[in-house]
């Protein structure tokens, strides 16, 4: 969908891009990585020639950018930037119709698009369409700058920090809404960033560059797993397989099969569970198999009375969605103090659990070094 070919921009002696050439396929997420100064942005803008490039190629869809107009094709890309740059003077909705009103669309349709981008970046309608930029937090400005990128449908999204000026929940909730939106749009989208667990969450593929030269390209997992270079190495930390984990869903390692008993069940039958199970603990579920809580067969089978053996709980808080990354599995188990946390579905449901060994297994997958055939540690020289 988006291809460079040996894409360079000088500045007399200065060279801020060199030589870069890369694909990004119809519905990926490639995210731009690299040190202050490595030529992520300025890549970016040339692709939408905000910046001309010096040589080479940039085609989307298969046609070159410089066979249009800037205007022409800025109105066929969406952008989205870290100041937001909504027009102050413009309600949400005014924003949000900006390129489609450019485009000429006629009212109705524009502004049932209006409705339809709020709902999807998470904004009521009738709440925020006649409000103005000074009347939204920093927050809620990020997602109509997402809407207003969105606008015209555009095949491909370009996005140069988007989220860098927000407070870190912010930045968290938004990462998970623009993760969500993807996975229903499947757009073409370049993504700049520095955070390198944001390009992690969000990347299907990373470009990693430095000093103008892109280092390595390739999958979220192989950079963590198989660096090419030390600079990479490094680049992605010293806590590379915690990062890991936030590549890998729960539904990945968790298990189906977990002992169960029904709210309300006699002393009796919990005896019975609590002597034959395998396991320490025995999941409580409701009628509707909704997580009530669970059963402790060691505390029961150590002599406490089997209502203190319970533990009552809200499975909002005491568990976790299928699609939930073990890292945020982790966080909860070790916040929770257990050595593993149930699964349930968006209703409430048991589907199964998570163990503690299962995200250590996890961890430890992958190269821990880049190693030569002799086995040394490479060193970026």
């Amino acid at each position: 969908m988006i291809t460079l070919e040996h894409v360079s921009k000088h500045y007399g002696e200065t060279v801020a891009v060199d030589d870069l050439s890369l694909e990004v396929a119809q519905g990926e997420v490639c995210v731009l990585i690299g040190p202050s100064g490595c030529g992520k942005t300025t890549t970016l803008r040339m692709i939408n020639r905000l910046i001309e490039p010096t040589s080479g190629r940039i085609l989307v869809d298969g046609h070159d950018v410089t066979s249009v107009s800037p205007e022409q094709l800025r109105r066929g890309l969406g952008y989205a930037i870290q100041s937001v740059g909504l027009f102050p003077h413009v309600t949400v909705a005014g924003n949000i119709m900006t390129v489609p009103r450019l485009l000429g669309w006629d009212r109705p349709h524009m502004q049932a698009r209006v409705q339809e981008l709020l709902a999807l970046v998470g904004l009521d309608p009738a709440e925020y369409s006649d409000k103005y930029p000074r009347q939204l937090s920093g927050g809620e400005a990020q997602r109509v700058g997402v809407a207003r990128a969105l606008a015209a449908d555009p095949p491909v999204l370009l996005m140069d920090e988007p989220f860098g000026a927000v407070d870190p929940l912010t930045r968290e909730r938004l990462q998970a809404e623009f993760a969500r939106i993807q996975k229903e749009l499947r757009k073409s989208v370049i993504f700049v960033t520095h955070d390198v667990d944001e390009a992690i969450r969000l990347a299907d593929r990373i470009a990693l560059m430095r000093d103008g030269h892109l280092q390595q390209y390739d999958t979220p997992e192989a950079l963590l797993d198989h660096p090419a270079t030390k600079f990479v190495h490094d680049f992605m930390g010293a806590d590379r397989a915690l990062k890991r984990l936030g590549r890998v869903r729960v539904s990945d390692v968790m298990r189906n099969e977990v002992p169960t008993m029904q709210d309300g069940s006699g002393a009796e039958t919990m005896a019975q569970r609590a002597s034959c199970a395998e396991s320490r603990f025995v999941y409580i579920v409701d009628a509707g198999g909704r997580l009530e809580g669970w059963f402790d067969c060691v505390a029961f089978r150590e002599g406490r009375v089997a209502r203190d053996a319970i533990t009552s709980v809200d499975w909002r808080e005491a568990a976790v969605r299928p699609d939930t990354s073990l890292k945020e599995a982790l966080s909860r188990m070790l916040g929770q103090g257990f050595r593993s946390i149930a699964v349930v579905d968006g209703d409430g449901r048991l589907l199964g659990d998570v163990a503690l060994a299962g995200i250590e297994e996890t961890m430890t997958a992958g190269d821990a070094y880049i190693t030569h055939a002799g086995g040394e540690p490479e060193v970026d020289v």
